[in-house]
């Protein structure tokens, strides 16, 4: 990683290399933390950040289920967010919120120690997410089980929500696979690694609903907007296993990701090994929306 611009810290701009945390913060023992992913695109019309005031909520939401009190307001955090990204002179990036319990007590109970807040952005170049993009990525569906709302709040994107999905990814890699797609206690389809999920059949489109244990996704939002915008529409719904291998097209959905195609899950092609013509459509509708060349989404944006 490049160590460019600035790393806002509790208030203050560091040099990137100086944004260091102690060895006993509370979050590195307990993964008591939380976080947001939000991309700034290089639009016509300048340098903007995508969908800032949902992620920034969600990241409140977030802290909240945590039991975190946050020392700064939504507004100084979006503000904050502006600012980091101006100082790294990146026309494009992806922009990294984190709030974390702190050095101080250790001991799982974290609500002792200040909850501190930091952001960073880097370069974003696509390396994970390209898989997907161009030609469709290979999933393997996980031996690991999506850890629900009976565990941890599932609609935080917190920290130790990931390590089970990061075993998950791992698997899939060392199996040849691009990603993994992870199912609930159930048996239910949940989500990818890290993107929410879509299957296409009869050109109907159909997703997971929340209850199924899955992250409620910016991007999955977005592209159910555009759907919708578009005259379509989207069936929330249970998937078995069986609606991957039987689908016409599948696609997922993720600030890195953003829109990819799913051609192969485990040993099953499919539809015809080849990213269907809706998730091609929908790969434009998105790319249009992010770069401001739609209208109708230019409320989406946060040009700086």
């Amino acid at each position: 990683m490049k160590e460019i611009g600035k790393i806002w810290m509790n208030g203050k701009l560091v040099p990137f290399k100086d944004a260091k945390v102690h060895v006993l913060t509370h979050a590195l023992h307990y993964s008591t933390s939380i976080f947001e992913g939000i991309r700034c695109y290089n639009t016509p019309n300048g340098s903007a950040i995508f969908r800032l005031p949902e992620h920034v909520d969600r990241f409140f939401k977030s802290a909240k289920l945590y039991s975190m009190k946050m020392q700064f307001s939504k507004k100084e955090i979006s503000n904050a967010i502006i600012k980091t990204t101006k100082s790294s002179g990146l026309k494009e990036c992806y922009i990294r919120p984190l709030a974390y319990y702190g050095y101080g007590m250790m001991g799982l109970t974290p609500t002792q120690n200040k909850v501190d807040v930091s952001i960073a952005c880097w370069a974003w170049k696509m390396g994970e997410s390209k898989a997907g993009k161009f030609s469709g990525a290979k999933c393997k569906v996980s031996s690991w089980i999506k850890i629900d709302s009976r565990s941890q709040p599932m609609q935080a994107k917190a920290a130790a929500n990931y390590s089970n999905a990061a075993l998950a990814r791992i698997e899939a890699l060392e199996n040849g696979y691009d990603e993994a797609i992870m199912l609930n206690y159930s048996g239910k389809v949940v989500e990818g690694s890290a993107e929410n999920i879509f299957i296409v059949k009869d050109n109907i489109i159909q997703t997971p609903p929340l209850s199924a244990g899955l992250l409620e996704g910016i991007t999955r939002d977005s592209v159910i907007q555009i759907i919708e915008e578009n005259g379509g529409f989207v069936i929330e719904r249970d998937l078995e296993r069986d609606d991957l291998y039987t689908a016409d097209e599948i696609f997922m959905t993720g600030t890195a990701a953003e829109v990819k195609s799913v051609t192969q899950v485990d040993k099953v092609k499919i539809g015809n090994g080849k990213m269907g013509n809706i998730t091609k459509a929908l790969q434009k509708s998105f790319t249009n929306a992010v770069m401001g060349k739609d209208e109708r989404f230019l409320p989406w944006l946060t040009f700086i």
